[in-house]
C-alpha cells in the first residue's frame, strides 16, 4: 500500500497551525500588557505605546481571521483535488485555443496564468483591508487606491514577462539533466539569482519607487566619510519616495563587488535626526564589513542545492504524484508537491536561519556601538520604534520562533551591556 503523502502533508500543514497559532495567541496576549517593559520606561512616550499597543492588536486580529482562512483554502485545495483539477482545466483550455496540450511548457504556463489569477482574487480582500483599513486607521498607509491597483498592473506585467524564461529553462533542464540534474537546476538559479539582484535595483525597483541622489549636506557627507573610513566602496547614494506608499521607515544597500548602493527611505531622513541615521548606516556596513550578506548568500546557496538534491530523489515517484491526485508527471507540478512533503524541514530551517539572524543583528549593532554610534544607534532604534508603531512587549516563545530581529528591548540591553563593560 502506497505511503499517504497527502494526507500527511495536510495532517503536518493543521498541525503547525494549531502550533503557530498557540503562539500567536501568546504574542496577542503580550500586546494586551497595559504598561510598557521596564527597560522602556521613560525612553518610549506613553502616547507611543498606547499607539503601538493598539496597532499592533489591529494586525493582530487581522492576522487570525487570513491564517485561519488560509490554512481552510490551503487543505481543501488539497484534499478535494484542486490542483489536479486545475491541470485538467488548463490542458482543456489549451485546446480551445488550438494550443499543443502535449507541450509541457505551453501546458504549465497556462496552469500558472490561472494559479496567478486565483491568488490575485482571493488575496486582494486581504491587501485593501490591510492597506486601507488598518494601515491608513493608524496613519500609515499614504497610497491611494489607483496607485494601488496599478502596483498590482505592473507586478502581473513583470511576472508574464520574467515568468514563462524561467519557467521555461527550469522544464527543459529537469527534461534533459540525467544523472547532474541537481547541479544543473542549482547552476541555473544561481546565475539567475545574481541576474535579478543586478537589474532588480536598476531596472524593477524603479517601476514602483523614486530614487533621487541624496543632495549634498551634511548627512550625506558624514555617510561618505563613515563609508570611506570602512573601506566600503560606495558608488551611489539614494533616497526612495517611501512615503508615496507608507510612512514605515527603513535603509538597505546592494550591489556586487566594488560597486555599492545605500538607499535610504526618505521617512528615516524625517524621522531621525543625522547622527542618528549615519548609526543606522553604520549597523548596516556592520553587515557587510562582518561578511554576513555573504554567509547568508552562502547559506541560501547551499540550502538550494540540498533542495534540488532532494527533488532529484522523488522526481520519478508515481506513488507521490498518484497521492495528490495526479496521473502524469509534469515538472512544475512534481517541484509544488515536493516543496510540500519538505515542509517540515523548512520550518526548521526558518526557526536556525532566524536564530543565526538574531546573532548577526547582536553583531551588527556591537560594530556600529565599537565606531563610537552607541547612544545614537540606541535613540535611532528607539525612534525607528516609535515611528513605525513596532511592538514594545513581546512573547520570548513568539519572538524566538518568529523574529529575525531581536526585540528592541534585548538590542538596548545589548548596547547597554557592552557600554557597562567599556566603563
Amino acid at each position: 500500500m502506497a505511503f499517504p503523502y497527502m494526507e500527511a502533508v495536510v495532517g503536518f500543514m493543521i498541525l503547525m497551525y494549531f502550533f503557530e497559532t498557540y503562539l500567536d495567541l501568546r504574542q496577542h496576549t503580550a500586546y494586551k500588557l497595559p504598561t510598557l517593559p521596564k527597560t522602556l520606561e521613560g525612553v518610549i512616550s506613553q502616547e507611543k505605546f498606547e499607539k503601538s499597543r493598539a496597532y499592533s492588536l489591529d494586525k493582530s486580529r487581522f492576522h487570525f481571521v487570513h491564517e485561519f482562512v488560509s490554512i481552510l483554502m490551503d487543505s481543501a485545495i488539497l484534499l478535494f483535488g484542486i490542483l489536479p483539477w486545475f491541470w485538467k482545466k488548463s490542458g482543456e483550455f489549451l485546446v480551445l485555443a488550438g494550443l499543443n496540450v502535449e507541450n509541457e511548457i505551453l501546458h504549465t504556463l497556462a496552469f500558472l496564468a490561472g494559479v496567478m489569477i486565483w491568488s490575485q482574487i482571493t488575496d486582494l480582500p486581504f491587501s485593501l483591508y490591510s492597506t486601507f483599513v488598518i494601515e491608513a486607521r493608524h496613519g500609515f498607509n499614504k497610497q491611494t487606491l489607483w496607485l494601488f491597483f496599478w502596483d498590482i498592473i505592473k507586478g502581473i506585467f513583470l511576472s508574464v514577462v520574467i515568468g514563462p524564461p524561467i519557467v521555461a529553462a527550469i522544464i527543459v533542464i529537469v527534461q534533459k539533466g540525467g544523472p547532474y540534474l541537481a547541479i544543473y537546476l542549482w547552476g541555473f538559479m544561481f546565475v539567475l539569482s545574481l541576474v535579478m539582484m543586478t537589474l532588480y535595483p536598476v531596472l524593477i525597483a524603479p517601476l514602483f519607487n523614486k530614487f533621487t541622489p541624496l543632495p549634498d549636506g551634511d548627512l550625506r557627507q558624514k555617510i561618505e566619510k563613515l563609508a570611506s573610513s570602512l573601506k566600503f566602496p560606495l558608488k551611489k547614494l539614494f533616497v526612495v519616495d517611501g512615503s508615496t506608499r507608507s510612512s514605515h521607515s527603513n535603509a538597505y544597500m546592494y550591489g556586487f563587488f566594488k560597486n555599492k548602493r545605500i538607499v535610504l527611505y526618505d521617512t528615516l531622513i524625517q524621522q531621525c535626526k543625522t547622527e542618528e541615521v549615519v548609526a543606522v548606516i553604520a549597523h548596516e556596513l556592520g553587515h557587510w564589513k562582518l561578511n554576513h550578506t555573504m554567509y547568508s548568500f552562502i547559506a541560501v546557496q547551499i540550502l538550494t542545492f540540498l533542495q534540488f538534491g532532494g527533488y532529484t530523489l522523488v522526481r520519478n515517484s508515481s506513488d507521490l504524484f498518484r497521492s495528490f491526485g495526479f496521473d502524469t508527471q509534469p515538472v512544475l507540478i512534481g517541484l509544488i508537491i515536493f516543496q510540500h512533503t519538505v515542509i517540515p524541514l523548512q520550518h526548521l530551517v526558518s526557526f536556525a536561519l532566524n536564530l543565526v539572524s538574531r546573532s548577526f543583528e547582536f553583531q551588527a549593532d556591537a560594530f556600529a556601538k565599537n565606531l563610537g554610534y552607541a547612544s545614537e544607534l540606541r535613540g535611532g532604534l528607539v525612534k525607528l520604534q516609535e515611528e513605525n508603531l513596532s511592538a514594545m512587549n513581546t512573547d520570548p516563545w513568539y519572538s524566538a520562533y518568529h523574529y529575525s530581529h531581536p526585540p528592541l528591548v534585548e538590542r538596548l540591553a545589548a548596547i547597554d551591556k557592552s557600554d557597562k563593560k567599556a566603563d
